[in-house]
């Protein structure tokens, strides 16, 4: 989902802002507005600020709100397009080169979106499960990192189709992940290590794969 660049985030919220309007989509590009007035007055045009999760590219500031804009890939494959006026969201600009990483590397990429299965009190923080596909399910991993609607994540518990995050009050109170129930959704995006071990195994694979002849190229061959 990346729009301008390669860019990296921490997964640590600066704040959260709220969605003034998103624009129909034109010429295969969408428009969105948020109020967030500390980003508002430090961002400049052509930065990138990830929007509940989605590294996105300001084109326009104000005093109290910025303008991004959203490819059609970006609605389809985000939650951004299902978003209405008034909603909260995480938001966070780039890491600053030589900056502190104390969350882990977030491209702002999101891979899916998943939906909470179930929320669990404990005390004053809480544990939420979530769905994955398998897809992604396999790049998420207990005690791995894993960013949901943008936030760095610690895996507490993964298997099958679910796995399950832990809330600390201060994640809870200056976030939008405190507001997830169950059904609701959110974005998703699985630790860029675990995507490129993935696509390395894959290609070790395909290296020690069999090659010439085979039965089913000869079958392809029209020999029987």
């Amino acid at each position: 989902m990346v729009q301008g660049g390669a860019v990296v985030f921490t997964g640590l919220i600066e704040c959260t802002g709220e969605v003034v309007s998103i624009s129909p989509s034109a010429g295969g590009v969408a428009g969105i507005s948020v109020r967030a007035p500390r980003i508002a007055r430090e961002a400049a045009v052509g930065e990138s600020v990830a929007v509940a999760g989605v590294c996105l590219t300001v084109v326009e500031t104000g005093r109290e709100t910025f303008r991004a804009q959203m490819m059609a890939e970006t609605l389809r494959s985000t939650r951004l397009g299902e978003m209405k006026p008034g909603e909260a969201v995480n938001l966070e600009r780039a890491l600053i080169a030589g900056g502190r990483l104390d969350g882990h590397i977030v491209l702002g990429h999101v891979d899916e979106v998943g939906s909470v299965v179930r929320v669990e009190s404990d005390g004053a923080s809480k544990k939420i499960w979530m769905t994955a596909s398998d897809e992604i399910s396999w790049g998420i991993a207990a005690k791995g990192s894993v960013a949901v609607d943008g936030v760095s994540l610690t895996v507490i518990d993964s298997h099958g189709g679910n796995f399950s995050v832990g809330l600390i009050p201060t994640t809870l109170r200056n976030t939008t992940i405190g507001l997830l129930k169950e059904g609701s959704r959110a974005n998703i995006e699985i630790d860029v290590m675990a995507r490129y071990a993935e696509r390395l195994a894959r290609r070790k694979d395909e290296a020690a794969a069999p090659v010439g002849l085979t039965m089913e190229k000869l079958r392809e061959y029209g020999w029987q």
